[in-house]
């Protein structure tokens, strides 16, 4: 990677310099660690050779697992290893690369919470027309543009972050690299390039946001003219989708929409939404989604009697 700066390597405050809070942060983000990807292994395993999840919402359930997976691997290993280290010292390179993956990863689990949100209002408000719009070859053409919005954002993440010229200090006060805390030390004004961050990631945290209480907004409300069963089934599913949006676009919000202020819960707040968050959805998605439960009983019942 082109680089314009002196500085080679940064080093990572983490979340606290405590020994004893450190160990403390080692044991407890890998366990965090540890249930996320387990969880969201299990869920992604699940819909892959389960015969009863096969439709639409249960194949954007799959990539949001994929996401989440990714998008905490791209912070919490670093964190639980540096917890433990001397230093943390994280190179120029693998810099870029982390806030490459943290926007690409992120960015995706945005489009797939939309992608979900519509297909809700499909199933619900026009469930006669759903098997014809919600079709697999629709809902594959539309992952591939998520992934391909997602992959552009990061690039613009990193061209952003290429053009941030570094002299010294070399302290980043945050358990990872992104942005924010890259324009604290760069050695030029960043108000512009600021500018372009509130207007690239923190409009497409609070737009998607909008968009999508609005839209189960409108999903609720139609649900009014639904027998009491149908409507049991559906405010179920859609409760457990707007608990994942809030808990994730609350925090992104927070960080991304907003003037350069730093504040002192800004390094928590960051790790509800890139720790926290996927490692809740497997526990929201299946403690909450009957359909989902009884499938994994079924998968590993049939797994355990063939071995």
């Amino acid at each position: 990677m082109k680089q314009n700066s002196s500085v080679t390597e940064f080093l990572l405050l983490g979340l606290t310099q405590d020994p004893l809070k450190q160990k403390m942060v080692f044991i407890i983000f890998l366990l965090f660690y540890t249930g996320t990807v387990v969880g969201n292994t299990l869920i992604i395993v699940t819909i892959k050779f389960s015969r009863t999840l096969g439709s639409p919402m249960y194949f954007f359930l799959f990539y949001l697992s994929f996401a989440d997976s990714c998008f905490s691997t791209s912070t919490a290993p670093r964190l639980i290893v540096d917890a433990i280290s001397k230093k943390s010292i994280i190179s120029y390179n693998e810099c870029i690369t982390q806030v490459f993956a943290l926007h690409l990863f992120g960015c995706m689990e945005i489009f797939v919470l939309i992608l979900m949100a519509v297909d809700r209002y499909v199933a619900i408000c026009k469930p006669l027309r759903y098997p014809v719009i919600m079709s697999h070859k629709a809902c594959v053409i539309l992952i591939v543009l998520a992934w391909i919005g997602s992959f552009i954002h990061s690039t613009a993440q990193i061209v952003l972050a290429l053009r941030l010229p570094f002299c010294g200090p070399n302290l980043i006060d945050h358990y990872c690299c992104d942005l924010q805390p890259l324009l604290k030390l760069a050695c030029m004004d960043t108000y512009m390039i600021n500018l372009l961050l509130v207007s690239n990631s923190g409009a497409i945290c609070s737009s998607s946001f909008v968009i999508l209480i609005i839209s189960y907004f409108v999903i609720l409300h139609s649900l009014r003219n639904h027998s009491a069963e149908g409507r049991k089934k559906a405010l179920s599913t859609c409760t457990s989708h707007i608990i994942v949006v809030i808990l994730f676009f609350g925090p992104c919000i927070f960080i991304y929409a907003r003037p350069p202020t730093t504040f002192p819960m800004d390094k928590m707040v960051a790790v509800f939404y890139t720790i926290g968050t996927p490692f809740l959805n497997p526990l929201i998605y299946t403690l909450r989604n009957a359909e989902v439960k009884n499938a994994m009983k079924k998968l590993w019942h049939v797994k355990l009697l063939t071995e």
